[in-house]
């Protein structure tokens, strides 16, 4: 361990007599890499509601969604901001799915306590409870939020129980030695501070075991005094080691990188070796390199030196990684974990052998149908991933999706991304802002070339787009979509039906990519699942036209056989 990083140790006991119906769950993040010192060691307990039959999934899930989108957030965002706008997406999730259960909710109480540098950030809703020991001192660090209700006592303000939760924050400083003492409110009323720093002192260099004792005494006492002990848990997260400076701006370590220069073949950035330049755009490099360490080939992207001096620019480069590792798709480039730390600004891809769905195309001129359909479903999987996650894409084309050799297709760049949430692309470019500096294409909305605000319904046009080609072998509205000035001007635009004689379109799947290329982003699919439904599966109307087609020829040969028969009748009496 450098002896300039913070260092901890934890410790941690749990009693459940039947762990199917515990309902409290606690951990500790403690990264050993360059997390460390961007967003620092997390301690989180939660606890839900006795008479909750999913108390222990409810604390499970808060636990394991902070850890996991905590870390995700990108290391430009501070403490504050990160477990703030985590919380806050954990908070509409949990309440969105309470409401379609009909026994049972995710609502839970959670403390957050986040160590970083010399600061120490907290973070509580419900009623779990934090306490600092320092010394012979202990302060109880959360503000119980309870009600009454039936007799009975239910946490307020906890986590999944409105549309928005109101959010206790403390900022302090950390001291060498600080202990700090997660737990539920089923302990209220055991054990006194004085037993507590008695019990801590008893087994400084094992604080599980000191957790254990306290778990011990805890029963103990609860038992002469008729309390129930069912559902206990303590956990102890003391700092070992103090970094030797401030750092109040570790929260933008990795945006304050130089961005580096431009690079060659055979160079080397942090031990990765490029092998390849793939591509050099306005706001971005991206190079092939090789790992020595790990023996694989990753995608290196890097900022464009053009845009070292231009904070917000270098501020959605951080975004665009976050974006990656939160959505988490198979449809989707994985960020991959460095193998060292880095000294310049950029991050690692996983490297994808195949084509561009450009090239696909060309090299597979004779795909059928059913083929095309498949690549442009992985491709709304994709996006609907995204939009899962309140991010847009805006840059949709053939370019920026690679083909692998089992016909896999995953979307590889994000230069355009952008949240839809106006309060999180704060400090950031807009949306609009965002496609065109990166730069319209014949797969772009209408609504990017006038100047309006764009919607989910974009992407989605911009898939319809690219189906379109995948058809036709052009784009639709070829030449149109740059002649938009004002609105009125969108009426003029024609779409040239792909249903024509000799081709392989039938009129339904026309009907669907007619939809979704409507002019009017008000006129499209309400959801892009609607969209490949009707492009895997003729509506109704369609269905009987078929039905009825196919039963004519049926009806003409019987009504021939028929008058064949009579004919010879006829001729046999005559």
């Amino acid at each position: 361990m450098h002896l300039d990083e913070l260092k901890v140790s934890y410790g941690q006991a749990y009693l459940a007599q039947d762990r199917r119906h515990a309902r409290s769950s606690m951990a500790v993040s403690y990264p050993r890499d360059s997390q460390l010192a961007v967003k620092g060691v997390a301690g989180v307990v939660s606890d839900s509601t006795w008479r909750n039959t999913l108390a222990k999934q409810a604390g499970d899930l808060c636990v394991r969604g902070f850890i996991a989108d905590y870390y995700a957030t990108p290391d430009n965002w501070d403490v504050k901001t990160s477990a703030n706008r985590v919380l806050a997406a954990l908070n509409a999730w949990l309440f969105a799915q309470s409401r379609t259960l009909s026994h049972g909710s995710y609502i839970s109480s959670m403390s957050i306590a986040v160590l970083r540098g010399q600061q120490g950030h907290l973070f509580h809703m419900g009623d779990t409870l934090v306490y600092r020991i320092r010394g012979a001192e202990v302060q109880q660090l959360t503000r119980e939020h309870t009600t009454f209700l039936g007799g009975y006592r239910y946490p307020s303000r906890a986590l999944g129980m409105d549309p928005s939760v109101d959010i206790d924050y403390l900022n302090f400083n950390l001291r060498q030695g600080d202990l700090f003492l997660f737990t539920t409110q089923a302990v209220k009323g055991t054990l006194m501070p004085s037993d507590l720093v008695q019990l801590v002192r008893q087994h400084p260099e094992d604080l599980h075991q000191t957790c254990d004792e306290i778990l011990k005494q805890a029963i103990e006492k609860a038992s002469r005094r008729g309390y129930s002990s069912h559902n206990f848990c303590f956990q102890l997260l003391r700092v070992d080691q103090l970094p030797q400076q401030q750092q109040e701006d570790l929260g933008s370590a990795y945006a304050s990188l130089p961005v580096p220069d431009e690079l060659r073949v055979g160079d080397e950035i942090d031990g990765y070796q490029v092998q390849q330049v793939l591509s050099r755009s306005l706001t971005s490099r991206l190079y092939r390199v090789f790992d020595p360490q790990t023996q694989l080939q990753r995608v290196l992207k890097a900022p464009s030196p053009q845009l070292a001096r231009k904070k917000e620019l270098i501020r959605h480069f951080m975004l665009q990684q976050w974006v990656v590792q939160r959505v988490g798709s198979p449809y989707i480039a994985k960020v991959v974990d460095l193998s060292r730390p880095r000294t310049q600004l950029y991050y690692l891809m996983e490297y994808i052998e195949g084509q561009s769905l450009a090239q696909w195309r060309v090299a597979y001129p004779e795909a059928d149908i059913k083929q095309k359909i498949d690549l442009i479903e992985q491709l709304t999987k994709a996006v609907r991933a995204l939009h899962r996650h309140d991010v847009m894409h805006q840059n949709l084309s053939p370019e920026n999706m690679l083909v692998d050799r089992d016909g896999r297709l995953k979307l590889v760049d994000f230069a355009a991304c952008g949240l839809m949430n106006p309060a999180d692309m704060e400090g950031l470019p807009s949306l609009l802002t965002l496609a065109r500096r990166v730069g319209l294409t014949p797969y772009s909305a209408p609504e990017y070339y006038l100047d309006l605000a764009p919607t989910p319904r974009a992407d989605q046009f911009s898939i319809a787009a690219i189906a379109y080609e995948l058809f036709s072998g052009h784009p639709p509205y070829a030449g149109q979509l740059e002649q938009l000035q004002q609105q009125v001007d969108t009426s003029r635009l024609h779409y040239l039906s792909l249903a024509q004689p000799g081709t392989e379109v039938p009129p339904w799947m026309d009907a669907a990519l007619r939809k979704a290329l409507q002019p009017n982003p008000e006129l499209r699919y309400r959801r892009l699942s609607e969209l490949i439904y009707d492009l895997k599966k003729p509506p109704a109307v369609y269905r009987a036209s078929l039905e009825t087609g196919e039963q004519r020829p049926v009806a003409f040969w019987k009504g021939l056989a028929g008058l064949l028969l009579l004919l010879l009748l006829l001729s046999l009496f005559y």
